[in-house]
């Protein structure tokens, strides 16, 4: 058995199934969890795809081959696997899940509890055991040896104890009737959805909540182009207050104003960590890179501690755990918070938002507006053979701008900045523009595309 080295990402295991992962390479990651770990007790859960079954059982069969037990929360949101490390007495556990890619990946988020104390008290908060720290340990070996360890393994239902949890961040006396559109994207979302919808003082226009890991209706990615074409018509049709979107194992979460129009993640970032600092007046709020400078402008107004990281949902984490973090965000539609495991959860950012847009009479578009007052780019991608040597022609041409290098580098003027990066993984430079006009920005995207192409060459 090959094992593709590829799939072990910095921060997960992801891969095409059975292409790339599959149960061979499932039993081996199973094994070389439990030697990286120690765990003796592990937890596991999958989101809808159509592979769940097939690799649970073998990444089940791999972990109880090394002495360690199994059990299984079967179909859940990703969310639901942090609250059951987080709250149990299990040493590990493991999410069966490729979130957001298109149908034929699959893979797995690895964790281990961990506790620390604070003020006299023990807080449980999870690690995140990143893919690659586990490929030296896998063997590629021959998978018959699997037939050894065949198990069965304990199954375990946390639903009452983790709706009791979300709910607890909520007063759902403050939500008032409003009528909404949800979109669970074919994901796991529709599960949770379906056991609170009826607790809930909203109407809920549904859109794809049955679970199928074929996702027939669109990508089980929000982002992706045309994903959130229904959920704007039905708004539009139905008269909708707003409408929301959540990603494939739904630990990511989209607002749709009235307008059916979808808004960037940073700014509802804002609308949350406003709620947030509210109820935790002084504390920080973590944010990546390429986020809109409205939102350190916000939190300091709302006197709260702004704390930039670099890009991807495991630096605002850290972010938020190394700052004494109330919440954290990012563009792809990650809310992490510090009282559900400094992990993210698209529920607690759900029942949130319920509340935030009930207490404030404006429409959804109107509050949008006000948190973001400049003009920003989408992140461009642009395919190049160096993309260091690019980075440094971009810090020569801009020495007048105030430079930093968190991620990649970026550049500040007073009325403008952008972020150039390269992807950890592709041939690929990002690029993020932002201006005070819709004319300045233009103008500098257009400007500074032309210098990485010429410098591309």
């Amino acid at each position: 058995m090959a094992i593709n080295k590829e799939i072990f990402k910095s921060y997960d295991i992801r891969g095409i199934y059975p292409l790339e992962l599959n149960e061979e390479v499932a039993f081996e990651i199973g094994r070389a969890f439990v030697e990286k770990t120690g765990a003796k007790r592990v937890v596991i859960g999958r989101d809808a795809r159509l592979s769940g079954s097939a690799l649970f059982r073998a990444l089940a069969t791999g972990i109880f081959s090394k002495g360690a037990k199994v059990y299984d929360i079967g179909q859940v949101p990703t969310e639901c696997l942090y609250f059951s490390v987080g709250t149990y007495d299990f040493d590990a556990g493991i999410m069966i899940t490729a979130s957001h890619n298109p149908k034929d990946y699959n893979g797995f988020k690895m964790l281990v509890r961990q506790s620390f104390s604070e003020s006299q008290s023990e807080i449980k908060t999870i690690e995140v055991i990143r893919g690659k720290d586990l490929l030296s340990l896998v063997k590629e070996t021959e998978f018959a040896e699997k037939k050894d360890f065949e198990i069965e393994a304990e199954k375990k239902d946390f639903w009452k104890d983790y709706l009791a949890y979300i709910f607890s961040f909520t007063d759902l006396s403050e939500i008032v009737p409003m009528k909404i559109v949800i979109d669970a994207s074919n994901g796991v979302a529709g599960i949770v959805l379906e056991k609170i919808k009826d607790k809930l003082p909203v109407e809920i226009i549904p859109l794809n909540f049955d679970p199928n890991g074929d996702f027939p209706n669109h990508s089980p990615n929000p982002l992706e182009t045309g994903s959130a074409d229904k959920i704007s018509e039905i708004i539009k049709k139905e008269k909708a207050d707003f409408g929301l979107m959540f990603d494939g194992d739904a630990d990511r979460i989209f607002l749709v104003d009235e307008n059916g129009v979808l808004v960037k993640a940073d700014a509802t970032l804002l609308l949350l960590a406003k709620y947030f600092l509210q109820k935790n007046p002084g504390m920080a709020v973590a944010y990546n890179a390429i986020c809109s400078r409205a939102v350190p402008k916000f939190i300091e107004k709302w006197g709260g501690k702004p704390v930039r990281t670099q890009v991807g949902f495991v630096n605002v984490r850290e972010g938020l755990l190394k700052n004494n973090g109330i919440m954290g965000g990012e563009l792809s539609g990650h809310y992490c918070f510090k009282d559900y495991f400094y992990m993210d959860s698209g529920m607690v950012a759900f029942l949130g938002l319920l509340e935030i847009i009930s207490k404030d009479t404006r429409d959804v578009s109107e509050i949008i507006q006000e948190l973001s007052p400049y003009k920003k780019s989408p992140e461009l991608n642009f395919k190049v053979e160096d993309k260091d040597k690019i980075i440094e022609k971009i810090k020569q041409k801009y020495t007048d701008g105030k430079q930093d290098y968190l991620d990649g580098v970026t550049v500040e003027y007073e009325d403008w900045w952008f972020n150039v990066r390269p992807s950890n993984t592709e041939p690929l430079l990002r690029l993020t523009v932002e201006a005070d006009t819709q004319e300045l920005l233009q103008k500098k995207q257009k400007e500074l595309e032309e210098c990485i192409k010429k410098n591309s060459g």
